[in-house]
């Protein structure tokens, strides 16, 4: 996956359980359908049987994606949405024409892959490749057989893993840990691939294996940035569990008398205390410390220096920085960089947002020790708690070296897999689970009880609101929850009987859209399902970044849609329909410009539970593809619906007959005159209407009792299968029935296709208007999109208790209770079916006195001014960009960019760019109500 920039494509989650592939035995070429048959059953199998060792094999996107055209498995997957609108245009071929791959190519998904002297068990994969984008895995079982058939390689075989501690999950470890090792007795260096599951233990054993050394003369250092932090000790703690990263340094020392000078020295030639280097496990040297009350009352910033009890208990932690060993007491704290352990700036730009937030920079730097809460079966046991809480000390203590977080990635890793391995991820992400996390590690309750939720049954908002903050309060109490949670109303209508709900909810963040003025133009051709109308194509103006919904809602009106009747849109691609757009949150950025949108048009009322999708086919040969004889599907298809219970081969006839009534050649002439004499054309229509229908009557009625009069074969959705059915043939209800119509000379003569076969494009290029320049976006429109009235998707239907069935309901949500602390999440990735995308649309908003006053419902006399004090910026495209940070020290009154390790001061005139991602603020303390009201600098968000 890409970065949100979002899930990890190093692993890739399976569901849970355990399976060894037998090697089926060698035989006669395949046929694609076989071939297609045994790899499904094979896959089948496999995850029915999961179990951690399992072997997983990497195999090349492009590779695999020719075998599956070749077995058929392209057309499909298309109408169900397994493959990006991107991809079809190049997957397209079907499976007929389709040619057998050659052997298994892997070379480009591996590091020097066209190095004929590479070794295969040397070869790696190349770094920040993308499952299903780059690669594909496969059970062990499917990759012996397909490298039965084909051949070729190389072999890349994967173990699986059970990750994660609060919620174990099978993953496959494409991308194991990778240690430089260094030889202290030659300085020469090698490379160990390990899993970050294999213990340190098997770490020694392949060490002296390698460098011809006995275990027990050994010594194994963490040698993170070429510096001693730990020796290495032969357990079964895991790789990961010793927080050793990808890349990183490892030093091989010999202990016997004549190799052992360098024992014991560091590596600027200083001695080293032969102690344990572990982390410190006490609570109070990790949690504790003093309270920093004397001069701390009116400033968060730390007043630790070397020497305290505090610094020297941290001075063990293996984080990588000497900042607490110096003895630069005039610097200022909280100006110390992250290093990036590989693709970590998501992480580093989301931490050095929340350990700049003065409230929390206070509780941490303070004595939490007591508010540990370890038996939270939803909590970490407080060891993120007190990895984020060590960090933050680390970052505030005076110096400004960068820190290695490995610590805290290593417990981040243990609690949220999704986290592990070194690809991209999303700061919002991030920050969402980080602080879940710390909230359940530092909550308060004990024994949360349980609560019957109520409903608001017509009470005041005001009493409902309170109940509901006393429930949720009586079970979730913490420093998060007084500083980062607030509590909106959500209101729910039901469309059918106005059944109203309210229930308030807690926050920790707001999620808000950005609303585009940019709009384009699209063209969609609306065809009549009853088959009453010639099709026509309507041209309509919608948001640039608006939904399907929209395009809907416009199309609607320009059709003149009544309110019994409905529109269904759809993607022809290649005469068939690609898909069909019926999520209403379908982004309208996955329909491209040369695509063909048709909507086809039903009363409601005469809509039956089985659909009928009519495709066309010309019997005679192509002119010039002749080889395609009796293939070829030409014009759009055509729906319609079947209203008979079980619908026979004659219903199908006279729903064909009846949706293709309009192409009658008749009926044209007839519409042509109509027009041309200025006749009443709802007469005329009608008129053609009956006589078409009575053309078809005629027709069914000249036929035999077996025979049907139109060329009509059932097939499946791959067109694979043509089967003859007659009038008598019963069809079962609710399925969805594909016929295709061949036609011949005399549909020709009959009907004109013309109407099927000229379909406008979306957009045409040349015929586009002027670009609209983007107007500015502000905070304020994003909240007023976020606060819209607007009905639920189809997926996420609300039962209604009055109804007592799942409706789409309208949706309000209002702000009822703001937090101290407030984070905006800037909605800038959009993730549809088909697309992804980024919207680096410049979002203006303040710096200072954010007036959020007139968003929030209650009267509670609190102020609702806020300030700015930190920014997670993301740049670049998705599949990779940069995150960095802008932080504001708040007793310096200063900005500063984090850049990783890089910190550097900036001016507040340039922390405002297209890249703000999440915006964090803090509320303005005020002595009164009245005196926030009276300043006259304040200002509404804008």
């Amino acid at each position: 996956m890409v970065e949100k920039t979002g899930a990890d494509s190093s692993f890739m989650t399976i569901p849970d359980s355990g399976f060894m592939m037998e090697n089926g035995a060698s035989c006669l070429p395949c046929t694609p359908e076989e071939e297609k048959k045994i790899i499904t059953d094979l896959k089948n199998e496999s995850e029915r049987n999961l179990k951690e060792g399992n072997l997983y094999f990497v195999i090349s996107s492009s590779w695999f994606q020719r075998w599956e055209r070749y077995v058929g498995i392209d057309v499909d997957e298309n109408l169900i949405g397994n493959q990006s609108s991107d991809s079809r245009h190049i997957n397209g071929a079907s499976s007929a024409m389709a040619e057998r791959p050659g052997p298994i190519d892997n070379t480009d998904i591996v590091e020097n892959g066209n190095d004929s002297d590479s070794k295969e068990n040397e070869m790696q994969l190349r770094r920040m490749l993308m499952e299903g984008q780059d690669y594909v895995l496969v059970p062990q079982g499917v990759w012996e057989k397909l490298h039965e058939w084909y051949k070729g390689g190389p072999a890349l075989p994967r173990k699986m893993i059970l990750q994660g501690v609060l919620q174990r999950k099978f993953d496959v470890e494409v991308y194991p840990l990778c240690l430089k090792l260094t030889d202290s007795r030659d300085d020469s260096q090698s490379t160990i691939w390990l899993s970050r599951k294999a213990s340190v233990t098997e770490l020694f054993q392949k060490v002296c294996a390698l460098r011809g050394i006995e275990q027990d003369k050994a010594r194994l250092w963490d040698y993170f940035n070429k510096r001693k932090y730990t020796q290495l000790s032969a357990s079964n703690k895991s790789l990961e569990e010793s927080n050793l990263q990808m890349d990183q340094d490892i030093l091989l020392e010999q202990v016997d008398g004549r190799h052992s000078s360098r024992f014991g020295m560091d590596s600027t030639g200083n001695e080293l205390a032969l102690v344990s280097l572990e982390p410190s496990r006490s609570p109070l040297t990790i949690a504790g410390g003093p309270t920093l009350s004397n001069g701390h009352s009116s400033s968060y910033r730390s007043n630790l220096y070397p020497g305290s009890s505090l610094s020297s208990g941290l001075t063990n932690m293996n984080d990588g920085s000497d900042a607490y060993n110096s003895d630069r007491k005039g610097e200022k704290g909280g100006l110390a960089g992250l290093q990036n352990l590989g693709n970590t700036c998501f992480m580093n730009s989301a931490l050095q947002c929340l350990v700049h937030t003065p409230s929390l920079v206070e509780y941490f730097l303070k004595d939490y020790s007591a508010e540990i809460n370890k038996e939270n079966p939803l909590g970490m046991h407080g060891e993120l708690a007190l990895a984020f809480g060590d960090l933050l000390r680390k970052l505030w203590s005076s110096g400004r070296t960068a820190i290695a977080p490995r610590v805290f990635k290593g417990k981040l890793s243990q609690f949220a897999p999704q986290f592990s391995g070194y690809n991209q991820h999303d700061s919002q992400e991030l920050l969402a689970f980080l602080l879940d996390g710390l909230h359940e590690d530092l909550n308060r309750v004990k024994q949360k009880p349980y609560i019957e939720m109520k409903d608001s049954d017509g009470r005041p908002d005001e009493d409902v609101a309170a109940e509901c903050w006393k429930n949720h309060k009586a079970r979730n109490d913490s420093v998060i929850v007084d500083v980062c949670q607030g509590q909106y109303k959500s209101t729910l209508v039901c469309p059918v009987c106005s059944k109203i709900s309210i229930t308030f909810d807690p926050f920790m963040y707001l999620s808000l859209p950005l609303p585009s003025t940019i709009t384009r133009t699209v063209t969609v051709t609306v065809f009549y399902g009853d088959g009453s109308f010639l099709p026509m194509p309507f041209t309509v103006s919608v948001l640039k970044n608006g939904f399907c919904k929209d395009l809907l809602l416009a199309l609607g009106t320009a059709c003149g849609l009544k309110s019994d009747e409905s529109l269904m849109l759809a993607e022809v691609y290649e005469n068939k329909i690609y898909r069909y757009l019926e999520m209403p949150l379908e982004p309208l950025a996955s329909i491209k410009d040369d695509d063909h949108l048709v909507a086809f048009r039903f009363q409601k009322k005469v809509m039956g539970n089985t659909k009928l999708i009519i495709f066309h086919r010309w019997q005679e040969k192509s002119k010039s593809d002749s080889h395609k004889s009796g293939t070829e599907l030409f014009g759009t298809p055509l729906v319609t619906y079947l209203r008979q219970d079980q619908p026979s081969g004659a219903d199908i006839e006279t729903a064909v007959s009846g949706v293709l009534s309009p192409f009658k050649r008749i009926s044209l002439a007839k519409t042509l005159v109509s027009k041309e004499n200025g006749f009443n054309m709802d007469d005329i229509d009608e008129q053609c209407s009956r006589s078409n229908a009575s053309v078809g009557n005629a027709e069914l009625e000249g036929t035999s009792s077996t025979d049907l009069s139109l060329l009509l074969h059932l097939t499946d959705d791959r067109f694979t299968t043509f089967e003859a059915f007659k009038k008598d043939t019963l069809f079962e209800s609710g399925k969805i029935l594909r016929v295709v119509l061949d036609w011949t000379d005399k549909e020709h003569e009959l009907y004109d296709a013309v109407y099927l076969k000229d379909i406008p494009e979306v957009h045409k290029a040349g015929l586009a208007a002027k670009k609209t320049r983007q107007e500015a976006i502000s905070l304020a429109s994003c909240l007023d999109a976020f606060l819209i009235e607007e009905p639920l998707g189809p997926d996420d239907m609300w039962y209604c208790p009055r109804c007592k069935e799942h409706r789409q309901a309208i949706k309000k949500l209002d702000l009822w209770m703001l937090p101290e602390i407030i984070v905006f999440h800037l909605k800038r990735f959009t993730y549809g079916r088909y697309l992804k995308n980024k919207i680096d649309t410049f979002v203006s908003f303040p710096t200072h006195n954010l007036d959020l006053s007139k968003y929030v419902m209650s009267k509670d006399g609190q102020s609702y001014i806020y300030e700015l004090y930190a920014i997670s910026n993301h740049y670049g495209g998705l599949g990779g960009g940069h995150y960095t940070a802008y932080a504001k020290l708040i007793d310096e009154n200063r900005w500063y960019h984090f850049d990783d390790s890089h910190v550097s001061a900036v001016n507040e005139s340039d922390i405002k760019t297209s890249a703000a991602y999440l915006l964090f603020y803090k509320r303005v303390r005020t002595e009164s109500k009245v005196e926030a009201g009276e300043a006259s600098h304040s200002h509404s968000v804008s």
